[in-house]
């Protein structure tokens, strides 16, 4: 399968759920912009936006190499909430699949994210950050092309 998600300069909608340990889950929706350059780097900017209003915002910014026939790749990650992650991504037959660790932080914070294509302009999107052995928070939505 060719994935449309992160290997094409294109534009998402994402809708879904956001939940803290020990909490209710909350609606969010957002958007992502994925652009590539000539040398192989691409940027990921994604915002969502929690709908009840009850937690800020999130921005994440992935800049990242993919080289020319492979499907493995290296990023680095801002986030509004943390200032320096760094990540790995397999893209697989139906899934990529990424894993990251929060730089400078002693709780030893890391966390992966699976996008598994439904079809060719929709993904499920799974993510979750953790502490150790212990799920801190977990997202859950859908991301459809536009553009």
């Amino acid at each position: 399968m060719t994935h449309t998600f992160l290997l094409e300069p294109s534009r998402w909608i994402i809708k879904g759920t956001w939940l803290d340990k020990n909490q209710k889950s909350t609606l969010f929706k957002g958007a992502s912009i994925i652009t590539w350059d000539q040398t192989n780097w691409f940027v990921i900017k994604t915002k969502i936006v929690f709908i009840n209003g009850d937690r800020p915002d999130i921005t994440f910014e992935y800049k990242g190499f993919l080289p020319a026939g492979k499907t493995q790749y290296a990023y680095v990650l801002k986030r509004s909430d943390f200032e320096k992650i760094e990540g790995e991504g397999w893209l697989s037959n139906d899934s990529i699949i990424q894993r990251y660790w929060v730089l400078g932080d002693n709780r030893r914070l890391n966390g992966f994210e699976t996008y598994f294509c439904l079809e060719e302009n929709t993904y499920h999107i799974t993510s979750a950050m953790m502490t150790g052995n212990n799920i801190l928070n977990t997202m859950e939505g859908i991301l459809e092309r536009h553009g």
